[in-house]
């Protein structure tokens, strides 16, 4: 993070510099549960895909078309998150968009049309693309007032919510309906908001000496736009496989390997494990082999996953195949953000993280056209493809610096 982030004003009460540390603290921590809430959703929405898919008697095409509705809803929202968290505050915009996620999430399972379960999901869409832009500005905000490399951690949060929102899913898939367990997450998710939300509505975000004194975003140059668009795409790259896993990683496992369902969505559940042992280091990997070779060895393992969990011909080894992609995957769009922030403060968060949340939301709709051309593994490869050329962009923009009066 540059020099000039120093925390100004953490919060009243006191000119003790343990004062800050205190509210500091808790922001991480009700930041960290939000995060988490995000994954446990996501995951515990997307191992139920099959069970609705038959529900709704959808095909490939059809699912994706049906799937386009969370990209078209998100992507729309992201555009303008940005502007709500600048009038309303990051902090109410995150809780506001936990709420309608959680809400939204019971939707899907009382469809039983592809046209029905569409137009549902532009709702789940635009919660989950608001609060995944609220939750990372917020965080660049922390992470500036901390002084501390610490991105990481909130997307291991959000990895480890999955894992377990998958883990629960793999459990209940046999015996609780897709109404039942979605109803019962909604309602998780809206007493977790309740209870951790407090904290985030009761204090604002920390202000920055940078911040303080340059109030008014100046416009990106040409340059830094260009170079924050190049990590967007590397976030973009990656994401791609993390959505692609979510939404198809389990009907591959059923589908053309013959998994029972229970170990089907435990492929996801595998891969979300990944990723967050992958988090967790992340930041001591990042301080031993620096951001550029991280970007480049997880681009290279996370190709060499993905081609073994899309073309193995057995379930065991599509399992170790996805485990090793997510653990490739782990750390990649959080470096690629956090360059983009180093380039261009929250705005260049902002825009990595719409290109990247967009690569998530825009993968499987992707995924099930080549399905339906060609083969659900021949269109999975196309994850090990992405993941490959977010190794070689990374390498080329190693030496990416924002110009002087960016």
């Amino acid at each position: 993070m540059p020099h000039l982030n120093k925390l100004r004003t953490a919060a009243p009460g006191g000119p003790s510099g343990n004062t800050a540390a205190l509210p500091l603290s808790r922001l991480r921590t009700a930041l960290t549960v939000f995060f988490a809430l995000d994954g446990f959703l996501f995951a515990g929405w997307v191992v139920r895909i099959p069970a609705i898919k038959q529900q709704t008697g959808a095909s490939a095409s059809d699912l994706g078309l049906a799937l386009l509705g969370v990209s078209a809803g998100a992507v729309v929202t992201m555009t303008l998150t940005g502007r709500l968290c600048r009038r309303f505050g990051s902090h109410p915009v995150t809780v506001a968009s936990a709420v309608l996620m959680s809400l939204s999430i019971a939707l899907p399972a009382l469809t039983h049309s592809t046209l029905a379960l569409g137009l549902v999901l532009l709702v789940f869409g635009a919660a989950y693309g608001g609060i995944n832009v609220a939750m990372n500005s917020a965080a660049v905000d922390l992470v500036a007032a901390l002084r501390r490399p610490v991105m990481p951690s909130f997307h291991a949060a959000f990895s480890l919510g999955g894992m377990v929102g998958a883990g629960l899913g793999a459990l209940v898939a046999g015996g609780l309906s897709p109404t039942v367990h979605l109803l019962l997450l909604a309602v998780i998710g809206l007493l977790v908001t309740a209870v951790v939300g407090r904290v985030l509505l009761g204090r604002t975000a920390p202000v920055t000496e940078r911040a303080q004194e340059d109030p008014v975003p100046r416009r990106l140059t040409g340059r830094t736009r260009r170079l924050v668009t190049v990590f967007g795409v590397i976030a973009l790259c990656t994401a791609y496989g993390e959505g692609a896993m979510a939404d198809w990683g389990a009907l591959h496992l059923e589908q053309d390997l013959d998994a029972h369902p229970g170990v089907a969505a435990l492929g996801y559940s595998l891969f979300a494990l990944a990723m967050t042992a992958g988090r967790l280091t992340g930041t001591t990997l990042l301080e031993r082999l620096g951001q550029t070779r991280t970007l480049v060895a997880g681009g290279t393992t996370a190709a060499a996953g993905m081609l073994l969990g899309s073309l193995a011909p057995t379930v065991w080894l599509a399992l170790l195949g996805f485990a090793v992609a997510g653990l490739g995957l782990a750390n990649i769009f959080p470096v690629a953000v956090a360059r983009a922030g180093a380039l261009a403060g929250p705005g260049g968060v902002a825009a990595a993280s719409t290109l990247g949340y967009g690569g998530m939301l825009l993968g499987p709709p992707a995924i099930g056209f080549l399905a339906d051309w060609f083969s659900l593994p021949v269109a999975l490869t196309t994850v090990a493809a992405l993941a490959a050329g977010a190794a070689l962009i990374g390498w080329a923009a190693r030496n990416a610096t924002a110009p002087q009066d960016a």
